[in-house]
């Protein structure tokens, strides 16, 4: 069997955006009891990360380390929707936009501190867009 849909995730501008549950509540609701999904991000300024879901320090000190790798400024040739335009970029290249995730049991097979999480990597608020592919019985 075979699933898609698509999650839309507001953002309110750089950050990391947990959805997790909306994943697992989709999954569910298919009744697939094994197989894998798999999540895609429609974008070029945002990306997909699997991180810990516990401590909100986590995600703080994972949007300044990759403001540190990617810094705004006036260095960049592309910055045709501002000065966040092309650290945005940097920032998805060098983390993922495709994450694949086991179903077991029914569930999504994440570790006990994991979350799913759309990393915003623009300053302004967005509406995102993830695809998301089941396939399994």
């Amino acid at each position: 069997m075979h699933h898609t849909t698509v999650l839309a995730i507001d953002t309110p501008g750089q950050s990391l955006v947990e959805f997790t549950p909306g994943v697992a509540d989709w999954v569910g609701e298919t009744g697939v009891g094994r197989g894998l999904c798999t999540l895609f991000c429609r974008h070029t300024s945002a990306s997909l990360l699997i991180q810990e879901n516990a401590a909100p320090e986590v995600q703080d000190d994972l949007i300044a380390y990759f403001d540190r790798l990617a810094p705004e400024g006036a260095h960049y040739a592309h910055n045709s929707e501002g000065p966040d335009d092309m650290p945005a970029h940097l920032k998805a290249a060098l983390t993922q936009t495709h994450l694949a995730i086991p179903v077991i049991d029914g569930r999504l097979a994440l570790g006990t501190w994991q979350g799913i999480y759309l990393f915003e990597h623009r300053r302004r608020p967005h509406r995102r867009e993830v695809a998301l592919h089941l396939a399994g019985e």
